[in-house]
């Protein structure tokens, strides 16, 4: 099982969790975002990220001109798309950079909405509820998964922490390639508890 680490921001947290075998980082550039970027990072220090870690943007109803800058000023491997972005916008950035589209999961989320977005796309990411976009903090009711019937891989994101390790290890979706972490793992919006982390993913692959 592959894993994310969301909602990076701070130089020297990026550092230590450089060390840990991780398989992407997280980068918010949704200025509403507590986790936002701003100017913190620059393209010279994304460039020392080991290439094995994928450096993912996360964008919420960009224009496809501001994502394309995004890309080449951080030297971003993939962009996550967690607004209402058309499937047209995802074909438009599929030829240049991997492509993640967020959904979040209703009771009643009905997966035939995906439809339009399942060859256009390189992953899903399912996320819980929230008014606002992602950062909920809370998961949403896995056994909906069971109904997902496409063959994009999809990564499984909020309000995972240690707790539910168990659980993730006994979902039979071969779809399901990676977990995705952020609030449950931070001393403060952005900042994560490198240790806390290193824990999770020895218990995650055990």
């Amino acid at each position: 099982m592959k894993l994310k680490v969301c909602g990076l921001k701070h130089k020297h947290n990026i550092t230590e969790l450089m060390q840990l075998p991780i398989d992407y980082m997280g980068f918010i550039f949704y200025k509403k975002s507590p986790r936002f970027v701003g100017e913190n990072l620059s393209f010279d220090f994304m460039r020392t990220i080991p290439k094995q870690i994928k450096k993912t943007g996360v964008f919420v109803n960009e224009s496809s001109l501001s994502i394309f800058d995004h890309v080449e000023r951080y030297d971003l491997n993939m962009v996550q798309l967690h607004g209402n972005e058309s499937p047209e916008l995802c074909v438009e950035l599929k030829p240049y950079v991997k492509v993640m589209k967020a959904f979040q999961i209703q009771d009643d989320f009905d997966f035939k909405h995906l439809e339009n977005y399942v060859s256009v796309v390189d992953y899903f990411l399912f996320d819980s509820p929230t008014e606002n976009y992602g950062g909920s903090g809370k998961t949403f009711t896995w056994q909906q998964l069971e109904n997902y019937n496409y063959n994009i891989p999809f990564f499984l994101s909020g309000g995972i922490n240690e707790e539910h390790i168990e659980d993730i290890q006994q979902l039979n979706i071969p779809q399901l390639v990676a977990i995705d972490i952020n609030s449950k793992f931070e001393t403060e919006p952005g900042l994560k508890n490198t240790e806390q982390v290193k824990q999770f993913i020895l218990k995650l692959n055990s």
